[in-house]
């Protein structure tokens, strides 16, 4: 409390005061280097090191400089993300896993994007949305169909990656309010959610690949097709001892 300031502390506040004055005349153009040369034409010496700390403290970041954005993306990344897979895409009933992700279709009028959940279990595209943006409401609708029509118990574990559609507070507090426990895949690695991989480049392959669709819409109905007329109900899954969904389903549920 009896604490002086010292010389140090003195020449700090003369010099924050001169940095603060070069870095307003100049309208945030001017960086630590600048600003301590035009403080060295002044007949003040002082080192650029010394400038930029001093400018750090006042919180004053030249126009295209990224030391704020480093900072700020530290703090982003300690968000923890439990991935509770692991790559182990078992389960011992329906509705206790689901797996979600989000591709997209090229038409000859835009592009149309498409959010899918699957369950493990049964290999079974339990909900899913398409539209023309790829917002957090594509996933969030996709996520509500499926439990509108399988209504899991608490303690469902819902996979995805780390897109911003997924991390966002609306999704996130969707799965919190359905009492729902979400798991996220490492950046940059898809085989975190390689079922989900698989189910897209199926599609791609047997649908979408050739298909040339002139617009969304046209997309949309045979997207629509594929999914509940065939891919649930009629194609057999190597994985499911070469039966559909649906069947798997009626005879192990």
């Amino acid at each position: 409390m009896n604490h002086k300031p010292s010389n140090r502390d003195i020449e700090n506040e003369v010099l924050s005061k001169e940095i603060k004055q070069i870095f307003e005349e100049n309208k945030g153009r001017y960086g630590p280097i600048r600003i301590a040369k035009v403080l060295y034409q002044k007949g003040i010496h002082v080192n650029r090191k010394r400038v930029s700390r001093l400018m750090r403290n006042m919180k004053l970041f030249p126009k295209g400089c990224r030391y704020h954005y480093k900072h700020y993306n530290q703090k982003v990344n300690v968000v923890e993300r439990p991935n509770l897979l692991n790559q182990v895409f078992e389960s011992d009933g329906r509705n206790k896993i689901w797996v979600g992700y989000i591709t997209y279709i090229p038409t000859k009028k835009g592009t149309l994007y498409l959010a899918v959940f699957i369950d493990i279990y049964s290999r079974k595209v339990i909900g899913w949305s398409m539209g023309n943006r790829m917002k957090d409401t594509l996933v969030m609708d996709a996520f509500m169909q499926a439990y509108g029509k399988e209504h899991p118990e608490s303690g469902l574990i819902v996979h995805t990656d780390q897109g911003s559609q997924f991390t966002g507070g609306k999704f996130r507090m969707l799965l919190v309010k359905y009492g729902a426990i979400h798991s996220n895949s490492r950046k940059g690695n898809p085989y975190d959610n390689a079922l989900m991989e698989s189910f897209y480049r199926t599609i791609k392959r047997e649908l979408i690949q050739d298909a040339r669709y002139e617009s969304p819409e046209q997309a949309q109905k045979e997207i629509f097709k594929y999914i509940e007329i065939y891919y649930n109900t009629k194609r057999i899954h190597s994985s499911l001892g070469y039966i559909s969904p649906s069947q798997f389903e009626e005879l192990y549920s």
